[in-house]
């Protein structure tokens, strides 16, 4: 079971309900966070959660609305008394952006791994999480990311059996190894079955529309997506600013067909997002407008 949980969805500046722009998924005891805008403390607390169990921290860009509440969190992870490492994953020049958040935050009893992306698209394995960004259009360098939960095959109890092999040896098989048993060689696909269907999420947040988040959010469990406007007459201003509008979001997910879509990152004008979600649900109809704390547990199928 994968956790989701909508952290903070708005843009540019917090309001009193909605805090800046953040992502945490839960999985297997680890915790993975997407952008880190001001009030992510804050929603985390009242989610209920933890910080301790953070291992991945992904960000989007460098604008302050998705990195600005990254010092303070840094600084309660190391009051939790986490001592493993940090994994951060974030396009170039994010060591240097960091290391300089971090003046206010010098001393940690962790160190971090810096992981940058340097590809338009690229992928990375941290803990059970497969993650792949991917560029997308706004102003200045910015990545989506999905975030997949590979799932093996069914252990053949009968082909092991028939192989003379002790069941001693079947957990190392089932968890990808190899074994060696007088002098015969086993491996994983000698006892397991094809792949079955793991979990995706895909996240985006200012943009334009572009054909990667097509790419990236196909067939996904849940694809979170940028709303910035939902008023009419706003799409020259979506494009000044390179964000997008709810018809445009909607468009994306027609083509992409995950699952489910959830709309964030709201224009502060933008107070009552649902009373726009019609242009939306016409085109994409398993459509919600996100909100703070929103969550969902997603299960693998049953096989």
């Amino acid at each position: 079971m994968l956790d989701v949980c909508l952290l903070g969805t708005g843009g540019m500046m917090p309001l009193p309900k909605r805090w800046l722009t953040s992502l945490m998924c839960r999985y297997n005891g680890s915790s993975l966070l997407i952008d880190c805008g001001e009030g992510t403390q804050v929603a985390v607390k009242q989610k209920g959660w933890s910080f301790k169990p953070i291992d991945v921290i992904c960000i989007t860009h460098y604008h302050a609305d998705h990195i600005s509440g990254l010092p303070g969190l840094l600084l309660t992870m190391g009051n939790a008394e986490r001592t493993q490492p940090l994994t951060m994953i974030g396009p170039k020049g994010l060591e240097r952006v960091v290391h300089a958040l971090r003046t206010i935050a010098p001393e940690l009893p962790f160190p971090i791994r810096f992981l940058e992306i340097t590809e338009p698209e690229q992928d990375f394995q941290v803990k059970d999480y497969q993650i792949h960004a991917f560029r997308v259009k706004h102003n200045v360098t910015c990545y989506g990311y999905s975030i997949e939960i590979k799932r093996s095959g069914k252990f053949d109890l009968e082909r092991a059996k028939a192989l003379d092999i002790p069941v001693c040896n079947w957990n190392k098989l089932q968890h990808g190894e190899t074994v060696e048993i007088d002098g015969n060689i086993y491996t994983p696909d000698m006892v397991m079955g094809a792949s079955r269907k793991g979990l995706k999420v895909t996240y985006t947040t200012d943009t334009r529309p572009a054909e990667s988040i097509v790419k990236a959010a196909k067939d996904a469990d849940l694809f979170i997506c940028e709303g910035m406007y939902g008023e009419e007459g706003k799409e020259e201003k979506a494009i000044e600013y390179k964000h997008m509008t709810f018809r445009e979001a909607g468009t994306l997910a027609a083509k992409a067909q995950p699952k489910e879509l959830w709309l964030t990152h709201y224009s502060p004008s933008l107070t009552k997002p649902w009373e726009y979600m019609e242009q939306v649900t016409e085109l994409f109809p398993n459509a919600k407008a996100g909100k703070d704390g929103m969550s969902v547990d997603l299960i693998f199928d049953r096989e």
